[in-house]
């Protein structure tokens, strides 16, 4: 619903005119692959536990390519997002002289970059994944269950929580210092304005104006920290006690993923204005479907 909802926002000219209408897209259609590749992961597992999926090819196949996807649409998101504070930094400073079209080549451009830089620091994850036979000693037939699991030695998992690092707090401290540039540079701009005016008053104003800026990298990065907390857990669960603490921690960090209806579009008057002329355009076609018949 939420990439639905984000798609149908910035599919539109307006918004696409200059970069960050693009990244804006890119986080839609990201997060909507996202949500597609977590259900076939969700899936894909409960139905090989209770052995209605049985191919062992088909397991393989989907046990090298799943999580590998997840991980790259999630790490895709965050840095979408630190692109956009970004964009709205070069648009406060550089005003009337802005370069739309310029900011849509660069923007093109950064989305692809991001994304080979993405895979290719992740491609280890793929290659070293593995399935494993359990058998369940404690039942009668011995049921055998398929676990797809990542196996590293020392040195490539330090490689890999150093990649999950940059990847986890590269973004978040990129939104917080733009957030806090951009502010500092409305506050300067409001005091040339107006001059007699204090430094603090003005300061104080423009956070609380621009508050969504700073709160909404904090919500992000606090839902995502279970899953940087998870990716230091390198053992296997030996005991079914905390079982829905590790489960809970998991899907919460998909949640910032399925949030940028409510983050970008929500405190938006523009973006809600083109919302609302999206939806008045389907109000018109589904009208013109449902009368054509009757006349």
């Amino acid at each position: 619903i939420n990439s639905i909802l984000s798609l149908i926002t910035f599919k539109n000219k307006p918004v696409q005119e200059v970069g960050c209408g693009l990244y804006l897209l890119g986080i839609s259609i990201n997060s909507l692959f996202l949500m597609i590749f977590f259900v076939l992961k969700f899936s894909f597992l409960l139905l090989t536990q209770i052995e209605i999926i049985t191919n062992d090819k088909f397991f393989y196949i989907q046990c090298h390519s799943i999580d590998f996807l997840l991980r790259i649409c999630l790490q895709m998101d965050q840095w979408l997002n630190a692109c956009i504070a970004l964009e709205r930094i070069i648009t406060a400073i550089q005003g009337a002289h802005f370069d739309k079209k310029q900011s849509r080549k660069v923007a093109k451009f950064i989305i692809i970059f991001l994304y080979l830089i993405i895979i290719g620091t992740s491609l280890h994850d793929p290659i070293y994944r593995g399935i494993v036979d359990e058998k369940d000693e404690s039942e009668d037939n011995q049921k055998g269950r398929k676990w797809c699991i990542v196996r590293y030695d020392q040195s490539l998992r330090t490689y890999d929580h150093i990649i999950h690092t940059i990847h986890f707090f590269g973004p978040f401290f990129i939104n917080i210092i733009s957030s806090t540039i951009l502010i500092l540079n409305k506050t300067h701009r409001e005091l040339k304005i107006h001059p007699g005016r204090i430094y603090k008053e003005v300061f104080r104003d423009q956070i609380h104006q621009h508050k969504h800026l700073l709160i909404a990298p904090l919500v992000l990065i606090l839902l995502a920290v279970p899953r940087l907390i998870l990716t230091y857990l390198s053992k296997c669960m030996e005991s079914n006690d905390d079982i829905w603490l590790y489960l809970a921690g998991y899907f919460i960090s998909f949640l910032p993923s399925m949030m940028s209806f409510l983050v970008f579009v929500m405190p938006s008057k523009f973006y809600k204005k083109e919302f609302g002329k999206t939806i008045d355009q389907y109000r018109k076609v589904l009208r013109t479907l449902f009368e054509s018949p009757l006349k």
